[in-house]
């Protein structure tokens, strides 16, 4: 059986404020196999990380005099939402921005890393995991998200193409590179799988639908891309699905069938998000101290690794890595009975 991936979820964001260089190179150093930015565009089209188009809480804009005038109020994917947009900001600008810890109440030690990293482009990134690669000896991935494609479109800023030129100018646009390129909408991926070489995947939100199939009046929901029909069609332009971890098991500990359908649709399974605070964690497995403190995230993880789930994303990657270790360790699983990935709904990424 092929190992696992680790997939550092936003880098190393459980040690860094995420999306920063310095939280991509901890993940590789901590064994991540794939670092995972969330790509959207500023307002001179090129890619940078953000898990975002708005950056009032990823950076520190709110305290820019300079750019107090951009506040403003848009509407993304039907959302409407207050702050600073990344696509009104050049480069340049963005570059004198710098990153700040998203959820400081969560994670109060990555506090005093804010100010400390800028905010990286798509190339930088690759070029990272390409100095990583050669100095730790092992392959070092990449695995872009294009956020929000449809709402970016709109505004005449398409992440595709410059997704797709930048993967090829680092020759990586084939099919055995250590790419894979995900979203949660569906028919950007569509029109991918005709146009870049590297594996697709589909995203799966535990609840809600694809953003562009709102817009497109089409009446299917993130569940009904999880029946056997959905997840052979998804089979037709993806090599795998990334679902929300609660289809796959619930909080309370109920195993879906999910990982069994997809397999038997050809399709790979890389789960979402896995995190060692007891905020995130099952009832039974978090320690003693407080919400914030970490409890057996090891245990959880091992859980859907005996399943067979193919890739998990980690806030802290070295956990992911102790689990695959744990995993090799523990005799064949013997799979729970399982209900059907639909009844299993809750959470977000």
């Amino acid at each position: 059986m092929r190992s696992p991936l680790i997939i550092g979820h936003r880098g190393a964001a459980g040690y860094r404020p995420e999306h920063t260089l310095a939280s991509y190179e901890l993940a590789a150093r901590l064994g991540a196999d794939f670092l995972e930015p969330d790509l959207v565009s500023t307002a001179d089209g090129v890619l940078v990380a953000r898990h975002e188009p708005e950056i009032g809480t990823t950076t520190d804009v709110a305290h820019r005099p300079e750019f107090a005038a951009r506040r403003v109020t848009k509407v993304v994917d039907g959302v409407r939402t207050h702050g600073w947009f990344v696509e009104d900001f050049t480069l340049e600008e963005l570059r004198t921005l710098r990153a700040v810890e998203r959820i400081p109440e969560v994670r109060r030690a990555n506090t005093g890393y804010d100010g400390h990293f800028g905010v990286p482009t798509f190339e930088e990134i690759l070029a990272l995991a390409a100095r990583l690669s050669d100095e730790l000896g092992r392959v070092v991935g990449v695995y872009p998200e294009t956020k929000h494609p449809s709402y970016f479109a709109a505004l005449g800023l398409a992440l595709e193409p410059p997704l797709q030129a930048a993967l090829r100018a680092a020759g990586l646009d084939r099919p055995d590179a250590p790419v894979f390129v995900q979203s949660f909408e569906v028919a950007n991926l569509r029109a991918l799988a005709g146009r870049l070489s590297v594996p697709l995947v589909q995203l799966v939100e535990a609840d809600g639908a694809p953003a562009d199939l709102v817009a497109a009046g089409d009446p299917r929901s993130y569940r009904d891309l999880l029946t056997p029909a959905g997840l052979a069609e998804i089979a037709g332009y993806a090599a795998a699905i990334g679902p929300d971890k609660d289809l796959v098991i619930d909080p309370d500990g109920v195993v879906s069938g999910l990982v069994a359908d997809a397999h038997a649709a050809g399709l790979a399974v890389h789960a979402y998000t896995f995190r060692d605070e007891n905020r995130f964690l099952p009832a039974d497995l978090r320690s003693v101290g407080g919400p914030n403190d970490p409890g057996d995230a090891v245990a959880e993880l091992t859980r859907f690794l005996r399943l067979g789930v193919d890739g998990v994303f980690c806030d802290h990657p070295d956990t992911g890595v102790a689990a695959r270790a744990a995993l090799a360790a523990l005799p064949v699983p013997v799979v729970p009975e399982s209900r059907s990935p639909a009844q299993t709904i809750r959470s977000s990424r």
